[in-house]
């Protein structure tokens, strides 16, 4: 069996991103309320001018959290991926308006964030169940 950190290097943003909302569902803090927007993807121009029309906006990020007031992204990429121009300039259009943002690279990185600004109850349970995603 491969160690996790080779498993992971695998895990598509798709598959980083289902696991990110199977966290949030199974541990996320009491309150949080986390959802995606369906803004990606593959679009003719008709459906994409009608999405623009109900307020669609491109590059947002992949993960919106709201938990006590405060308004949270996260956009997910591979290990190796990276930001898009439309991606970099929407983390910023957040942050101005006073979100707080992270690119995480993998999922390690994005429980780590989660974690890290409370949306998560610490993981040291999960690793214990045998589902090896550990921070404590």
């Amino acid at each position: 069996m491969r160690p996790a950190a080779n498993r992971q290097l695998r895990m598509s943003e798709s598959d980083i991103q289902r696991s990110v909302f199977a966290h949030l569902h199974w541990r996320g803090a009491a309150g949080v309320f986390a959802f995606h927007l369906p803004n990606g993807g593959k679009r003719d121009r008709i459906e994409a001018a009608i999405f623009k029309g109900l307020g669609a906006r491109a590059g947002g990020p992949d993960v919106f959290a709201v938990h006590q007031g405060r308004c949270y992204a996260i956009e997910l990429k591979t290990e190796a991926g990276r930001l898009t121009q439309v991606q970099r300039n929407a983390i910023a259009d957040l942050e101005r308006a006073g979100a707080l943002t992270a690119v995480c690279h993998g999922l390690d990185a994005a429980l780590h964030t989660l974690e890290q600004w409370g949306l998560l109850r610490a993981g040291r349970w999960w690793a214990e169940a045998g589902n090896g995603h550990s921070r404590g």
